[in-house]
């Protein structure tokens, strides 16, 4: 409990920033975004390296906020994904440009 005290203390949502995806407190920095750097492979230096407004605790947290806030709901859905375009047709460069 006295982590989840601390996550809630350290990570912040805003409808104002970043369209209330979570972010650390004073930071534009996503929880997940560290989480997932951290599941790819990346060490804890490397990230402090990219981010040096976080510090280790922030970023021990990140897989934990996850794991205990995951996101709900569907994927975000979209509507052009998959279709064919109309058309492919193309036009010579010359055709374009207007008789001088």
């Amino acid at each position: 409990m006295k982590q989840l005290a601390r996550m809630e203390e350290l990570v912040v949502r805003d409808s104002d920033i970043m369209r209330g995806t979570p972010v650390f407190k004073g930071t534009r920095i996503p929880v997940d975004l560290v989480a997932d750097m951290l599941a790819q492979g990346a060490t804890p230096r490397e990230i402090l390296d990219g981010y040096p407004t976080l510090d280790e605790e922030k970023i021990g947290i990140a897989p934990l906020y996850k794991r205990a806030f995951s996101r709900r709901g569907r994927p975000s859905r979209r509507p052009w994904g998959g279709k064919k375009p109309r058309s492919s047709r193309s036009f010579p460069l010359d055709s374009l440009l207007a008789p001088g």
